[in-house]
Parts: structure tokens; C-alpha cells; sequence
């Protein structure tokens, strides 16, 4: 196999840590998801068969299509900073959000109006506007140039939902829905910061602690302690970023070996370490890669140094390394799950497999401390929301 990866190590700032994403602060994330009546545990799965293949202990994956019937992990991060902007509002207890108290016919009367604006790739829109639907408001989204109408249906699905996708590139796409926002007096809630718009971001990021504070519990049930390696997929780094400064909270002395992984075409936040000045930097134009929701060129400056600081590697990916992924876990091995995961979700897997079993990675794979004892963590973040293709990439012959 002819390798197109690149990795290379992280150089640390010593930023210290940001108390949001501490185990308190997280508590206070899984107490508000835990008082929504639509809740529950997304599923972590083993895949103990695949794991004998490639040499190591253990290969956990986290299905998050299952997450609210939404087939992506992006609610988590909508409906907490949704809820966070709707306490303000009301002047209620921000601290101790609790769904029924936010969705009371007195609160109903007076977010009724509320109109909440967002760009996307397609997970954090939908999630966007389902979050919109439970509290009873209103939402509007603007995608970026080349989506897939499919995606843009399944939003418009979603409480008839008014969807526009643009002429612009992601980045732009959020600088027009800020624009549109402070035009109309809409509000932003965007994964993404830049100066003077700092809250709505940060409370997306904690909202995806969930997600990991679930993945260590369930670990435990396998009899597992810890990770060894945790493999986090990022577009702007607002999920990855929130999860490694929870891990890097809750290990303090012995963290996992965590890799951000990235599509090659648009790998801001490689290209920021690789440059190594300690600042976050764009990629231009309109790249293109299957991996639609890390399309992203310009990382989020609120998680930056989170990344940048705790990371162990960083990884570029070429597309087929993705579609590697995918085919794996749609067609898994022996007794092995099966796991529905689309082309965001599935490229920390095929990463994995590649440094396992390509011979042109192993000083990558040594490099990574990859053995018969790892224990690796990986988070499948959407199911099939291309469901076409999704089906092309895993009915390809091999």
C-alpha cells in the first residue's frame, strides 16, 4: 500500500488547561443531556476480532448514529449551548440547566420568536435544528458551496427547517450566517469562535464531553481502565478538542497517546503544528475531500491550544484511508459488530489499520507505541448521512 500519511509529533506551549472541560464542569454537561426525555447511552462497541488482526489489545468505537436519532454526535453540542443561550434569556440558573425547567409554557411564550442561525457541513445543521424543534423556536442554515442535497433535505426534514446552500466555502459560510445574525437579531450558534464570540462555541465543545464521559464508563464495563490511544477526527476541533482537554483532566499524569486526524487536502490544524509558530492557521479556497464535515480550513482558536499542547501526533489522511475505515466497520470481521459510519466518522479507524498493516508505517506505528497491550479508543461520529455515498464506497469491490 503506497502511503500518502503524514505524522508528525506534537511541540507543547504549555497552555494550561481550561477548567470548562474539567470533570465538575462536565458533570454539569451530562446532568442537563441526562434530564432530556429522549436520552440515552450511545452504544461502545468492541471489535475484538478485528483488534487479533492487527496486533493490539483492544479496539473500542464509540457509535454516535445513534445519538438522538440524529445518526451524528452534533446534538450534543447544539442542545447544551442552546440551552445555555436560553437561560440567559430568562435569567434562569445557567449552572444547573434542566430540559423541563427550559421548556415550560411560560419559557415556551417567551423563546417562542427565537431564531437560531448556523453554517454546516450537515451534522451541527441538522442538530442545530432539532435542537430549535424540542425548545420550541425557530432555526435557519446555510451550507457551504458543494454539499450534497441530501444533506440539505434531511435539515429541511427537520421542522421544515429553511435551508440555503451558498457559493462560499465553510469559513465564509459562518462569516454570512454572523453576518445575517447580527442583521436580524438571530442567534449564532456556531462550533466555531473568533473574536467576540467566545460562549456559544465554548458550550458546544463541553456539550461533546458527553460523549467521552460515556466512552470511559462503558470502557470500564469491558474491564479496561484506561485508553492507551484515542484517535479524534477534526474539522475546526471543537469535538477534539473538548474530548482531549477532558482526557488530559481526568489523566493527569499518565493521559492516552491521543492523534488528531485530518482530511490532507484540508489539514489546518496539521499545517498549524507543522509550522510551529504556536498559532492556528488557514487553509484558503475550496478544497475538497469526501470527509464533508472536516472540511474545515480554519481551526477553532478556542480549542487551538488545547490541541496544540495535548496532542501526542498529528495525522493527514488521504480519502482512501476513510473509505478504508468505512468498508471495515460495514463489513467487519468474524463475530465482530457491525457499525454504520460515514466519511467523518470512520477515518481514525482506517488510520489504525494503515499503521498496523502497512510495512511503509511501522516506524509510525513503533513511533506510536502500537502493540499487543494498546487499548485504542475511536469515536464514529456519524452513521450514513451520504446514504448513496456511503453504499458506493461500502459495496465497492475490493
Amino acid at each position: 500500500m503506497e502511503s500518502q500519511i503524514k505524522i508528525i509529533p506534537g511541540k507543547s506551549f504549555s497552555h494550561a488547561l481550561t477548567p470548562d472541560l474539567s470533570p465538575d464542569a462536565v458533570q454539569a454537561v451530562l446532568a442537563f443531556h441526562q434530564s432530556l426525555p429522549m436520552y440515552e447511552q450511545t452504544p461502545l462497541i468492541a471489535l475484538p476480532c478485528l483488534a487479533q488482526k492487527l496486533g493490539i489489545g483492544g479496539v473500542f468505537v464509540k457509535d454516535e448514529s445513534r445519538r438522538f436519532g440524529l445518526n451524528a454526535f452534533k446534538a450534543l453540542g447544539a442542545v447544551y449551548a442552546m440551552a445555555k443561550i436560553i437561560a440567559g434569556l430568562i435569567d434562569a440558573d445557567g449552572e444547573q440547566l434542566n430540559f423541563a425547567d427550559l421548556t415550560a409554557d411560560a419559557v415556551r411564550h417567551q423563546t417562542r420568536e427565537l431564531v437560531f442561525i448556523t453554517a454546516t457541513d450537515g451534522n451541527h445543521g441538522k442538530a442545530v435544528a432539532w435542537a430549535a424543534s424540542i425548545f420550541g423556536c425557530q432555526a435557519i442554515v446555510y451550507m457551504p458551496q458543494g454539499s450534497r442535497a441530501c444533506r440539505a433535505e434531511a435539515i429541511r426534514a427537520v421542522n421544515h427547517t429553511p435551508v440555503e446552500i451558498t457559493d462560499l466555502n465553510y469559513d465564509d459560510t459562518v462569516r454570512l450566517a454572523w453576518e445575517t445574525a447580527q442583521k436580524n437579531g438571530y442567534q449564532l450558534i456556531q462550533d466555531t469562535g473568533f473574536a467576540g464570540y467566545e460562549d456559544v462555541p465554548n458550550h458546544i465543545t463541553q456539550g461533546y464531553t458527553t460523549m467521552v464521559w460515556e466512552a470511559l464508563s462503558q470502557l470500564s464495563d469491558f474491564g479496561k481502565k484506561k485508553p492507551s490511544h484515542v484517535f479524534l477526527q477534526a474539522g475546526v476541533g471543537s469535538m477534539a478538542g473538548g474530548v482531549l482537554g477532558y482526557l488530559s483532566h481526568y489523566y493527569p499524569h499518565d493521559p492516552p497517546v491521543t492523534v488528531i486526524v485530518e482530511p490532507s487536502t484540508v489539514a489546518c490544524i496539521y499545517q498549524s503544528v507543522a509550522i510551529g509558530n504556536g498559532q492556528p492557521q488557514a487553509i484558503d479556497g475550496n478544497p475538497v475531500t469526501i470527509m464533508a464535515g472536516l472540511n474545515c480550513g480554519e481551526p477553532n482558536p478556542l480549542t487551538w491550544p488545547i490541541l496544540r499542547d495535548f496532542a501526542a501526533f498529528y495525522a493527514s489522511c488521504p480519502d482512501r484511508i476513510t473509505e478504508l475505515g468505512m468498508q471495515t466497520l460495514g463489513k467487519p470481521l468474524g463475530t465482530d459488530t457491525k457499525i454504520i459510519s460515514g466519511e467523518s466518522g470512520a477515518v481514525g479507524l482506517g488510520l489504525l489499520m494503515a499503521l498496523c498493516e502497512d510495512e511503509n508505517l511501522a516506524a509510525l506505528k513503533q513511533e506510536l507505541q502500537l502493540d499487543q497491550f494498546s487499548t485504542v479508543l475511536l469515536f464514529s461520529t456519524e452513521g450514513d448521512t451520504d446514504p448513496e455515498g456511503y453504499a458506493a464506497i461500502v459495496e465497492k469491490p475490493e
